[in-house]
C-alpha cells in the first residue's frame, strides 16, 4: 500500500509546508535604528492544509476501463492544497537598558493600562504619604514656633 498515488501526493504537499514553516517566520530578522534600538517583529502563523483523493470505480461497459493496465484495478483521482496566514503580533524593542514588547492589536491601550494601574495606584498612594508627612513635619514647626 506504500506505493499508492496517495502517499506521493501527501508526502510532496508535506514536504512544501516544511519548507515553509521557519523560525525566522514567527521572530522576524531584527532591525538596528541609528540610536542602536533594536526591534524585532513577531508574528503569529498559521497553517491549513488539506488533501484527498480516491480510486475512479469505471463500469465495464466503459471503454476506457478495458485499456488500462491490469497492474491497477481502478485510476487514483486527489488533489491537495495548503493555506498561510502571517498576522504581526508585537515588536520587541531592545534598548535603553529595557526591553518592551509593543502589541499591534486593537486592544493593546487597554492592556497597557491594566498593566499599569498597579503601579498608578503605588504612584497615588506615595503622593498621598508624602502629603501627610509635609502636613505633620508642618504642623510640628508651628507647635515648635509657639514655645519661642
Amino acid at each position: 500500500m506504500s506505493d499508492h498515488p496517495i502517499d506521493a501526493l501527501m508526502k510532496t504537499t508535506m514536504e512544501s509546508l516544511k519548507d515553509m514553516i521557519d523560525v525566522n517566520t514567527i521572530v522576524g530578522d531584527a532591525v538596528e535604528t541609528p540610536d542602536g534600538t533594536i526591534i524585532i517583529p513577531i508574528s503569529k502563523v498559521t497553517f491549513g492544509f488539506a488533501a484527498g483523493g480516491g480510486e475512479i470505480n469505471l463500469s465495464k461497459g466503459d471503454k476506457k476501463g478495458s485499456d488500462q493496465d491490469s497492474s491497477q484495478s481502478m485510476p487514483f483521482a486527489g488533489g491537495s492544497g495548503a493555506g498561510v496566514s502571517v498576522q504581526p503580533v508585537a515588536f520587541m524593542v531592545v534598548g535603553q537598558g529595557q526591553i518592551r514588547l509593543l502589541p499591534v492589536t486593537q486592544s493593546a491601550m487597554l492592556e497597557r493600562i491594566i498593566d499599569l494601574t498597579p503601579k498608578l495606584l503605588e504612584e497615588i498612594q506615595n503622593l498621598f504619604s508624602r502629603g501627610k508627612t509635609t502636613k505633620k513635619a508642618q504642623s510640628q514647626i508651628i507647635t515648635t514656633g509657639n514655645d519661642i
